[in-house]
């Protein structure tokens, strides 16, 4: 009996794989379907997956997907407004992504919140993953119900190098106006867009001390970085119908101070206000930010994307031995 297995972290799943899976030749095949839905990483990843039952074929393998977590959300929110059967045949809708870092965190803040605060069977939770790649997602009773990546990594907020929300047409006018291919302007949406697009660089640590030294760029930067987010809390609480809590994570989440006090800025009318105090206060552990007057908690929650993929492995590797 093997002593030891093997777990890949795909980036998409598609529409067939809502868990993880003890991956064999149809899981294989599947994955290979989804490459053009993920064409920088299903392709490596299966390579990894191939060399690996090559060289220990007894060795069983896992396979994790990022956007598993995002397959509650309902049809209203994944569909997009193009001719339905883009959807039908070319499988085009939101598939979200960051889904095993928002699920931990849902965990991670229910387990909390119901223990500390309150025992409610619906949690309303907005999940804010910041990192060189930037996503929320709405979250009710422990599920996804919307989320603001789509059907690529590039829809939602602004992210490290990716633009996020723009008007689809801008692409088309860029085409026409400069001559740039879809090949420039998928390298320019996704790898010299974002941050780095407006001030040069995508750190936002460098970002913030050239803001607090008076660049004028850094400070727009920030200001549009923080911008995005809050709308789409606006947006997820209206989703939500109410909210009880807020979660940064990632990062720029975990340890940027600045980012989340203007992230919540200005939204005590939803009741949603930081405590500068507590915001300043450096942790590894969940630390609650919000003010005395907010209503809704504002919680730090340090992500542990490894760790929740080990969990789901141990799981599948549990069931798999019970069958042996």
């Amino acid at each position: 009996m093997p002593c030891d297995d093997r777990v890949s972290l795909l980036v998409h799943g598609g529409e067939y794989f809502s868990d993880p899976v003890l991956i064999n030749d149809q899981v294989i095949e599947t994955i290979d379907r989804l490459s053009p839905l993920a064409p920088l990483h299903n392709p490596a990843n299966l390579t990894g997956i191939k060399l690996a039952k090559l060289k220990a074929p007894l060795v069983p393998q896992v396979a994790v997907f990022d956007t598993s977590f995002h397959q509650s959300i309902p049809k209203f929110a994944y569909i997009y407004a193009l001719p339905y059967s883009l959807y039908e045949k070319n499988k085009v809708r939101r598939y979200g992504f960051h889904g095993t870092s928002h699920y931990y965190i849902a965990k991670q803040a229910t387990a909390y919140l119901n223990g500390k605060h309150q025992n409610s069977a619906e949690l309303k939770l907005i999940s804010i993953h910041l990192g060189n790649g930037t996503s929320a997602c709405a979250i009710l009773n422990g599920q996804s119900i919307d989320t603001s990546m789509g059907m690529t990594p590039l829809e939602g907020l602004v992210m490290g190098t990716r633009s996020g929300d723009i008007d689809p047409a801008i692409l088309f006018y860029l085409n026409r106006e400069t001559g740039m291919s879809f090949e420039e302007l998928d390298i320019l949406f996704n790898k010299q867009s974002g941050l780095k697009g407006i001030c040069g660089t995508n750190d936002m640590r460098s970002i913030v001390e050239l803001a607090e030294q008076g660049d004028s760029k850094a400070e727009l930067a920030i200001h549009i970085f923080c911008y995005r987010i809050k709308k789409y809390i606006g947006a997820y609480m209206a989703a939500l119908n109410g909210l009880d809590a807020i979660i940064f994570t990632g990062g720029i989440g975990e340890h940027s101070s600045i980012i989340r006090a203007l992230s919540c800025q200005n939204l005590e009318n939803l009741g949603i206000q930081v405590d500068a105090t507590k915001n300043n206060i450096s942790s590894k552990n969940i630390t609650e930010i919000q003010s005395n007057a907010s209503p809704v908690k504002i919680l730090v929650i340090p992500t542990n994307e490894e760790l929740e993929i080990a969990k789901q492995t141990i799981t599948i590797i549990r069931g798999w031995l019970t069958r042996c």
